[in-house]
């Protein structure tokens, strides 16, 4: 069902670059497109690049040094032991999809996955939630291991611990199969970038790949005029609700005249006094234009205009 892979006396690099010989589980749910943080073509282009840079900030930090403690947790919570794997697992039957899991449960056809969460986030996992891009990468390990459940337990910080029981879907895990079938042989074999999202990830690997544009070179726009026309009029509704969005707020500021605060039984509404200090760049490349030459920072970038023909 699954070749196992040793990561014992395996570096950062070499794991790194096994990452990029198959769809992890981080992965499945950018590839699905239901990941709020990345999207397919930002995992296309991670997989495609020769660079094994590990991304790190401190969220990721954070739930790699608690790993351990949310897996006690679970344990304390449920009576379920639970051991780390020092593999890396890869299916026969689809090898672009591994697992590189955090925890197998002893004595049950079940796995893992550890998780921390902001306080700003709690409301995602009320009510027996799962932010839907985890249930993608618990549904992509039991596609992988061929285990049944798979458990996620997260520690909300500040606020409390939770976890949940996911089930094998036979529908849902196959649909997950074939997207990732056709996300790896049809655009990451192929060298194919996948279709747009609207996503903010999206817009950054674009930026990536084409920063620069070759100065006065054209081609013909073909195939795009009505979806130009469907975003001249998204633009005319944007600017409707803007300005109703402006009217609602200055009437409220009517309301309150000089008081910082108001409230509701619902809402809660704050006019604050702001002083802020800002560099007269002007008059600074005028009058000391040395200066503004030292600690001038060029930035690079390309503006997206439409204009009617």
């Amino acid at each position: 069902m699954f070749d196992k892979i040793s990561l014992s006396g395996t570096s950062n690099e070499e794991w790194l670059r096994l990452r990029k010989t198959g769809i992890g589980g981080s992965d499945a749910g950018a590839v699905c497109g239901v990941n709020p943080f990345s999207s397919a073509m930002k995992v296309f282009q991670d997989k495609t690049s020769g660079e094994t840079e590990e991304q790190d900030n401190e969220a990721m930090r954070i739930g790699h040094d608690l790993e351990d403690y949310v897996a006690q947790r679970f344990t304390e919570a449920t009576g379920l032991k639970v051991r780390k794997s020092n593999f890396m697992y890869r299916s026969k039957e689809h090898p672009f999809m591994i697992a590189d899991v955090d925890r197998l449960v002893i004595g049950e056809d079940a796995g893992l996955e550890c998780k921390t969460a902001s306080a700003w986030n709690a409301d995602k996992w009320a009510d027996g939630d799962i932010p839907l891009h985890y249930v993608m990468q618990c549904c992509h390990y039991m596609a992988v291991t061929g285990k049944r459940v798979w458990y996620i337990a997260a520690l909300i910080l500040g606020k409390g611990f939770t976890y949940r029981k996911i089930e094998w879907d036979e529908e849902l895990i196959g649909r997950l199969i074939s997207i990732e079938d056709n996300f790896w042989n049809n655009h990451v074999v192929k060298g194919i970038i996948p279709p747009p999202d609207g996503s903010k990830a999206c817009d950054e690997v674009i930026q990536q790949y084409f920063h620069t544009a070759r100065k006065a070179s054209t081609i013909k726009l073909v195939g795009f005029d009505e979806k130009l026309r469907r975003r001249e009029e998204i633009l005319g509704f944007i600017s409707e609700l803007q300005e109703e969005q402006k009217q609602i707020e200055q009437e409220v500021k009517l309301f309150m005249q000089d008081n910082e605060l108001a409230s509701s039984e619902h809402f809660r509404v704050s006019w604050k006094n702001i002083d802020s200090t800002k560099l007269d760049t002007k008059r600074i490349r005028e009058e000391c234009p040395e200066l503004y030459a030292d600690y001038g920072k060029l930035s690079h970038s390309r503006r997206f205009e439409v204009k009617a023909a």
